[in-house]
């Protein structure tokens, strides 16, 4: 336990790292407005990277670019024998509707928590430590995460977290594990008019299988989730469509419950290809796994936003995210965060609150709340905090991933 010196020293810890980022507040805003306007899809994030490694090498990290990844990083500063924190940046956009995701304010607020970290380590009577922010791309939908867990860049970390935007302030979401489905039919041309009777078509089968799995959601868990779109179609009215694709998104509490809803929704797909005729493939991708919150790492940050007088709603089911993975090789936390509007993610007005003026108090407070949680177990007072971490994590996880 702490006694009065260690804890005259967190106080001066979290004060450093508060002011820093306070007096950092124009620039980091600056990057984030810089990544805003800079919108770029998966593992293509050249210019956001460029941005995020020059600003945190002039402050001081010892940064590695293209960390595994072209457009992964890594900024480190401190030192070994200590407990190694790490904070994380994204900084994908989405097609169409750019940065409806918030993760501009994601990258900021990652950016600004590792400043106050390093602020922190700086001190003279400081205890070791090591702080990573680190920068991974596609988390949209190229699994930038699981590509550097994959590599091994968590090795050696004792625990990660970041915080994204939403419309709500939520301390331990609901993060669902996810899966990609993509389905072509094959049917056979003809004519629409004069000999229908020789087609097989493929359109009436997408449309039969989009029907079918919108009947099969009145018998799927609450909180699972599957939503899909039709991608192909036709092209003419006088022709039988020779060929139909759609691609879907089946989402779970537990990625141990995937393989059910894969084999029931597999189901509403065979179904529609015998009713219409067609040949069928379907294939799975990648998994995202579901977010493992650890709650002994949430109750210490959820104090912090306590002490930065923000409140917040515990539980709340949500969407899918990469950080999943990361939950399942380290402690992990992903709280969400309320920038100034109702509007959805993935909405062109989120979009334009990820912009706005309103979004930068939130995110500077979440990043103190990043901050003050890492140097709440940075103490060495504080060991019993960090045992209680890395104890729930091998008694959740254990030593291995989710396959």
């Amino acid at each position: 336990m702490m006694n009065d010196q260690d804890s005259a020293l967190l106080r001066r810890s979290k004060d450093a790292a508060g002011a820093k980022i306070e007096g950092t507040a124009a620039a980091l805003n600056e990057l984030s407005n810089d990544i805003w306007t800079h919108p770029e899809l998966d593992f293509e994030e050249h210019h956001c990277h460029a941005s995020l490694t020059n600003f945190l090498e002039k402050e001081g990290f010892e940064v590695t670019r293209s960390f595994h990844l072209d457009t992964a990083f890594k900024a480190t500063y401190g030192t070994d024998g200590g407990v190694h924190v790490c904070v994380i940046c994204e900084y994908d956009a989405l097609p169409d509707i750019d940065h409806a995701c918030g993760h501009p304010l994601i990258a900021e607020s990652g950016a600004a928590a590792g400043l106050g970290i390093k602020a922190a380590l700086e001190l003279p009577d400081a205890p070791k430590g090591r702080v990573t922010v680190m920068g991974t791309p596609a988390e949209e939908h190229g699994g930038g995460k699981i590509k550097l867990i994959n590599a091994g860049a968590f090795q050696g970390i004792d625990f990660a977290m970041m915080v994204h935007p939403y419309p709500r302030n939520v301390s331990r979401p609901v993060i669902l594990a996810c899966t990609t489905m993509d389905v072509t039919f094959t049917g056979r041309a003809a004519h629409a008019s004069s000999c229908p009777w020789e087609g097989v078509n493929a359109l009436d089968a997408v449309v039969l299988c989009y029907a079918n799995i919108s009947a099969m959601r009145q018998h799927l868990k609450p909180e699972w989730r599957v939503h899909g779109t039709i991608l192909k179609a036709g092209k003419t009215p006088s022709i039988i469509p020779e060929e139909s694709q759609m691609t879907f998104y089946l989402r779970t509490v537990d990625s141990s419950d995937m393989p059910t809803l894969k084999d029931k929704i597999g189901g509403c797909v065979k179904g529609a290809a015998t009713a219409t005729g067609c040949k069928v493939e379907y294939t799975f991708g990648k998994d995202y796994a579901n977010l493992v919150t650890n709650e002994a790492l949430a109750s210490v940050y959820e104090s912090q936003l306590s002490e930065l007088s923000v409140d917040y709603a515990t539980s709340e089911v949500t969407f899918s995210t990469d950080m999943g993975d990361v939950s399942y090789v380290v402690p992990s936390i992903h709280p969400l965060y309320y920038i100034g509007t109702d509007a959805a993610n993935h909405s062109r007005e989120f979009n334009a609150a990820t912009g706005a003026a309103a979004a930068q108090k939130p995110t500077l407070a979440q990043a103190k709340a990043m901050a003050f949680t890492c140097l709440e177990l940075m103490q060495p007072g504080n060991r019993h905090l960090l045992d209680k971490v890395k104890e729930e994590f091998n008694d959740k996880v254990g030593p291995s991933p989710p396959k």
